[in-house]
């Protein structure tokens, strides 16, 4: 039997305020604003209130200016 590989599948994740908790296995996330892939290593900007992640500082800031 063939081991799964999480490669190339889109995790689903909780974020919470220090962190996030991984609710299904996968290598990466997709910015809620620019569809690019994140991988979970280089995961750092994400909204606790809208349960989205964001590719860099700058997307998030604006994202979370425009509300």
């Amino acid at each position: 039997m063939l081991m799964s590989s999480n490669s190339a599948r889109p995790a689903r994740l909780h974020y919470m305020a220090n962190g996030f908790r991984v609710l299904s296995s996968g290598d990466h996330v997709v910015c809620a604003v620019s569809g690019e892939k994140i991988p979970l290593d280089a995961l750092r900007y994400w909204s606790v209130a809208e349960q989205e992640a964001y590719a860099t500082a700058e997307i998030a800031t604006k994202a979370m200016t425009a509300t």
